[in-house]
């Protein structure tokens, strides 16, 4: 087995705030969560790094940004205020610890030629099912199972089902099938978490490709190539409005360690309180109906 790099995280502001920042640090130096960060901890072994944005049980819409020089993790934003997600009976917050691969790029010129629908512009998002609690700005060590296709806006948003390689479970997760028999329900309860989240906010049921189906672990890996190739093409050209700056990728048009280093240091503060609208529970009707 490949020895692992160590990632840490570089925390600024307060959670549950606008200003709050998480960076990827790598040796001490502020890293891209989106691009310096390797899809493969052992490509040999197919084990990924999944980048947690949001820990299992939590609320805050938390995602790594686009928008900013060396994509830190920041919570979105809803009516200027920061964004959580609604409590959706019987699930609360985010069922699985929730983030995306780096190095992955959904593209949204690109028809998937099942779906019938472009890429989301984002990169690859990933529900990793293991019993430990995550945190944001991890890197966790994955094994692909599976993978699922949302339909949000008329925009493919694959899911990709993962579990950690030292959860007690992970030798007996291969595919998808042995999800269903070691951990029953759970990929109904995603199917439903994904297609009712929304319905609080005033919008409409989400939808699925292939009638809610996962697919198979072999499908997935095609997926995750797909948009790998996808991020290569991106990181040679600026494109898209995505910030491509990186401390890593030298030889790349946005290499840039000298700036990366210049980035401001951590200063953690607690976390600002929450709304208690956060904790209500939202009955959706029919969600019996899976």
């Amino acid at each position: 087995m490949a020895s692992f790099p160590k990632y840490s995280q570089r925390v600024i502001g307060a959670p549950n705030t606008l200003e709050h920042r998480v960076y990827l640090e790598r040796d001490g130096t502020p890293i891209s969560a989106f691009h310096d960060v390797p899809l493969y901890a052992d490509e040999a072994n197919k084990i990924f790094n999944m980048i947690v944005e949001i820990p299992r049980w939590s609320n805050a819409k938390l995602e790594i940004s686009k928008e900013e020089a060396f994509n830190p993790i920041k919570q979105d934003v809803k009516n200027s205020k920061p964004r959580f997600v609604r409590n959706c009976f019987p699930h609360h917050g985010f069922i699985w610890n929730y983030g995306a691969f780096p190095q992955t790029w959904e593209d949204p010129s690109v028809v998937h030629n099942e779906t019938k629908a472009s890429g989301d512009n984002d990169p690859l998002d990933v529900c990793e099912i293991g019993e430990q609690v995550g945190y944001t700005g991890q890197v966790k060590h994955v094994k692909v199972l599976g993978i699922m296709a949302l339909l949000d806006q008329g925009e493919t948003d694959w899911k990709v089902i993962v579990i950690d390689i030292n959860d007690p479970l992970a030798n007996k997760l291969n595919n998808i099938e042995d999800v269903e028999r070691h951990l029953p329900g759970l990929i109904r309860a995603t199917n439903e978490w994904f297609r009712i989240y929304k319905i609080p906010d005033g919008k409409a049921e989400n939808q699925f490709a292939f009638s809610g189906e996962a697919k198979n672990r072999d499908y997935a890996l095609g997926i995750i190539k797909e948009t790998h190739e996808a991020w290569e093409r991106l990181i040679k050209h600026s494109t898209h409005d995505i910030q491509l700056k990186n401390a890593t990728l030298e030889g790349t048009p946005n290499w840039n360690k000298e700036e990366a280093d210049r980035l401001p240091g951590a200063s953690p503060k607690p976390a600002a309180p929450v709304d208690p609208s956060v904790d209500k529970w939202f009955f959706i009707s029919g969600t019996s109906n899976l």
